[in-house]
């Protein structure tokens, strides 16, 4: 169930891809889809929607070239976004989950040592004063 949620606000958002005020959607999906070798939230026919024609981005091809996208589908990733961004979370999530925790005791015991000092520096007030 809560795949299909994602699936389709993810589709929501590739309507975005390339408009003037998203260029971090742009980069990310750009990077995603050239980094895990994917094209599109369930394949790149998703694309077709948005772009209303028989075209990808850039990312989607299988050797990048600029305007690559309008070209066959022969040259364009096959593999689903979703489900390969997915398969890796899942075999990365050990790594994953020790780096947050890691960060969570980075920011636990910064917050300790700032309470500490601040404490001390109250205290001196007190005897000084």
């Amino acid at each position: 169930q809560i795949d299909k949620y994602a699936q389709r606000d993810l589709k929501k958002g590739l309507h975005l891809y390339g408009t003037d005020g998203n260029i971090g959607l742009t980069n990310a999906w750009s990077i995603i889809q050239t980094d895990f070798r994917c094209c599109g939230v369930s394949n790149y026919t998703d694309w077709f929607e948005v772009y209303n024609a028989s075209r990808v981005p850039d990312s989607c091809c299988l050797e990048f070239s600029e305007n690559c996208g309008l070209h066959s589908p022969g040259t364009w990733w096959k593999a689903p976004c979703y489900e390969t961004v997915k398969i890796w979370l899942q075999e990365n999530l050990l790594a994953v989950g020790i780096f947050g925790l890691c960060t969570a005791m980075v920011q636990i015991l910064g917050l300790t040592f700032a309470m500490t000092m601040y404490c001390q520096v109250v205290k001196a007030d007190t005897y000084c004063a």
